[in-house]
């Protein structure tokens, strides 16, 4: 099977999803969705740092726990879901590119239990964290870059200018149609720089 790669950009309690395959000068879309990563059934499910403020220390790492485990779960689903569509059309994903934030440092969970900003901040690890456990789960190769340097990513490896790149992002969203947001191309960015940066095209 032909190698392919998924790209993620992740959201509090879902990430957007892209994979991609094909020559690296102008890969091709082959999958685009949606991973659900918190339990609708579940209220502190989408923010359980927010959640976890209003417990006491031990059982708020109780909940972050319980969470995490459920998170990781959907997330680990969501992606085989993905695999399997991408299979039936001939490719197999290799390995998944997942965008990061600014990379703000957490400390200990009672100090970011106690700050509004730092509670968003790790809220944010904490589902960018399910997302590459479950790729490790199925022993994709995990390539991690920060969201602001993207297209200096991209335009030294692809060797593209930024035009050039969002001429084929631009193209590649006419041949898919909508939507194509600003989640659907950065994801899409990513997955093809992952193309490149794991070797999933040799």
């Amino acid at each position: 099977m032909k190698p392919a790669a998924l790209g993620l950009r992740v959201h509090s309690g879902w990430a957007a999803v892209v994979a991609a395959s094909g020559d690296l000068t102008s890969p091709v879309v082959l999958h685009r969705g949606r991973v659900e990563l918190a339990d609708p059934y579940t209220s502190v499910s989408k923010q359980p740092y927010h959640a976890a403020q209003q417990l006491p220390l031990k059982q708020a790492e109780k909940l972050l726990e319980r969470c995490r485990a459920s998170s990781t779960a959907m997330a680990t689903e969501g992606l085989a879901k993905c695999m399997e569509d991408t299979m039936r059309q001939g490719v197999r994903i290799q390995a998944c590119g997942v965008l990061l934030s600014s990379g703000r440092p957490l400390g200990a969970l009672q100090a970011i239990l106690a700050s509004h900003a730092m509670i968003h901040t790790a809220e944010g690890e904490f589902f960018r964290n399910a997302v590459i456990d479950a790729c490790k789960f199925h022993q994709l190769q995990v390539v991690t870059v920060r969201e602001r340097e993207l297209l200096n990513h991209c335009q030294k490896e692809l060797a593209l200018s930024q035009a050039a790149l969002d001429k084929h992002i631009s193209a590649l969203g006419r041949e898919v149609g909508p939507p194509w947001r600003q989640d659907e191309k950065l994801a899409t960015l990513v997955a093809w720089l992952t193309l490149t940066a794991a070797g999933t095209s040799k």
